[in-house]
């Protein structure tokens, strides 16, 4: 595809693992009082690979989304109220860098090495555009926006 041939690092696609994790997360934020919810429990409701969702949920309970609990009665749980849990913060956890190259990254930026001038650069100024606007929307949506 040429495409993939000349933007390798261009990506039009949500993951498999953030799609999973906005569902897992959705399906937590659903519970009544913020039970912990087992993770089979999850897996079963959405459809998710048990191993694959262990991975995501590990990931988001390290990086504070999520809270644990052992036993009987255990499970995941989130930490934060849904208003409070920002896209833009899950995004970037679950799918990496919300640019979509490296020389618009706000928090990733890296020089392309086939660009000789961002500033005279199609694709960087195409590229800043589609960043804004995904920053706009993911800003400006919490969990408790999602929720249907």
């Amino acid at each position: 595809m040429l495409v993939d041939s000349v933007f390798p690092y261009l990506r039009t696609m949500l993951s498999k693992k953030t799609k999973y994790g906005l569902k897992a997360l959705t399906y937590l934020a659903s519970q009544k009082d913020n039970r912990p919810v087992q993770i089979i429990e999850i897996a079963k409701h959405e459809n998710i690979s048990l191993k694959f969702l262990e991975s995501i949920l590990l990931s988001l309970r390290k990086t504070g989304f999520l809270g644990s609990k052992k036993g009987k009665g255990g499970g995941y749980y989130l930490i934060k109220k849904p208003s409070e849990i920002v896209m833009t913060d899950v995004m970037r956890i679950l799918e990496g860098p919300i640019a979509m190259v490296p020389c618009v990254s706000l928090n990733f930026y890296e020089k392309c090495g086939d660009c000789p001038d961002e500033d005279t650069c199609s694709v960087h100024f195409l590229m800043l555009k589609v960043r804004d606007s995904a920053l706009e929307i993911y800003r400006n949506n919490t969990l408790a926006d999602i929720l249907v």
